[in-house]
């Protein structure tokens, strides 16, 4: 007969190793990516290739909600979302390899973002459902997904020595098969009751829009997408910077930021019972404009330190925002209100960030040299702005937050 607390501690090991494989080839191939079209004369499409995130972040959640509403369990989705995703990931990979056209390669590559993207919401809804006390053994869990990307980046650097190769891609594409054999040791979960059909606004969060009548409200929404465009620059050109200042091993530097995400995941809870929710988000983005700030200065120590202060601008500001949906949104509205952040977020924002970048570093471009003082002092000034527009329209709750 069977221990169920063994039982219980199985199931726990099973989901912290799927959040741990989900992660490690996300990490393999956004980091060293912009350095891998560069190595095979593609860098012109960096840009490009990185808003076909954005581009998915719209349209994903119109599937995943269309298959919800179809009652398909999310385990199976993502049985058939991952081996889908590795094999695309080896086509884009051979597509460069094998010299085939701009447009055909960018297709792919917007093929890739389309069937990866649902993977990571599928993965935390497969865990949530199988957590007794998600408030308790989500932050460990979610920490393994962190390690996942961290060692995903070392074995790039450090096992592969694939910082600007293709093998970084071919071998992220097997751990996406891998990820994809995982689910066959979960239980088939359920499908979620449907009560009615969605219509494609309430998916992504539009029937949402009253919420930013709320003063508090439409400031976080518009910061968050605004706060996204600077932070767009963070994987494509610091990777760039850090090629030039002669670093090989790009992606385990890169990877410092994610361990301070960790640190600042441990300290979050203790700020909140110390300060208001206005400052906790305000020391993020202000830690960003530090951040980049160091970049400026074109030496490797303080672009890795830099590179370190990413981690608390990202959770200290995007973590926080989800306690505070948590907190001052109606129950029934959370959801969708959730969708409507990330569409503006991974959207709209990053959209504009990549972008909007890829114009930026060309401008700061001459003849294949950067001017990166240049290039980040433009980003510093962009996230200063972001800083003081929040700064000045946010109110809060003055007594207790």
């Amino acid at each position: 007969m069977s221990n169920p607390a063994s039982d219980a501690k199985a199931s726990r090991k099973s989901l912290a190793t799927l959040f741990f494989c989900t992660a490690m080839p996300m990490g393999m191939w956004s980091v060293p990516l912009a350095n891998v079209f560069k190595a095979h004369e593609r860098g012109h499409l960096v840009p490009w290739v990185f808003a076909t995130t954005a581009i998915a972040a719209f349209i994903s959640p119109l599937f995943v909600g269309a298959m919800a509403d179809q009652k398909h369990s999310p385990v199976l989705l993502l049985r058939w979302l991952a081996a889908i995703t590795g094999i695309v990931l080896f086509i884009t990979c051979g597509s460069l390899a094998w010299g085939w056209s701009d447009g055909m390669v960018l297709l792919w590559a917007q093929i890739y973002t389309l069937v990866a993207t649902p993977v990571w919401s599928l993965t935390s809804s497969i865990v949530f459902s199988q957590l007794e006390n998600a408030k308790r053994q989500f932050g460990p869990l979610r920490a393994c997904a962190t390690a996942g990307w961290m060692v995903g980046c070392w074995i790039v650097s450090f096992v592969l020595m694939a910082d600007a190769s293709l093998l970084a891609g071919m071998t992220a594409g097997g751990l996406w098969l891998v990820v994809s054999c995982l689910s066959w040791w979960l239980p088939m979960i359920p499908p979620g009751e449907v009560v009615q059909h969605r219509t494609w606004k309430q998916i992504l969060g539009l029937d949402a829009l009253f919420l930013l009548t709320h003063r508090d409200h439409r400031v976080l929404f518009i910061t968050s997408a605004l706060y996204c465009v600077p932070l767009a620059a963070f994987y494509p050109y610091t990777s760039a910077q850090l090629r030039d200042l002669g670093v090989k091993n790009i992606s385990a530097v890169i990877s410092l930021g994610q361990t301070t995400e960790v640190i600042a995941m441990l300290l979050l809870s203790g700020m909140l019972t110390r300060f208001r929710l206005k400052w906790v988000f305000l020391s993020g983005i202000l830690i960003c404009v530090v951040r980049f700030s160091l970049n400026t200065f074109n030496t490797l120590p303080w672009v890795m330190v830099g590179t370190l202060l990413h981690g608390f601008a990202y959770t200290l500001y995007f973590i926080t925002t989800q306690i505070y949906l948590e907190e001052r949104i109606d129950p029934k509205w959370r959801v969708r209100a959730q969708a409507l952040l990330a569409m503006l977020m991974g959207g709209l924002g990053n959209l504009i960030g990549y972008l909007g970048g890829g114009w930026w570093y060309a401008a700061t471009t001459a003849d294949k040299v950067t001017d990166w003082p240049r290039f980040w002092w433009g980003e510093t000034a962009l996230t200063a702005a972001v800083s003081v527009f929040f700064a000045l329209a946010y109110r809060g709750r003055v007594r207790s937050e």
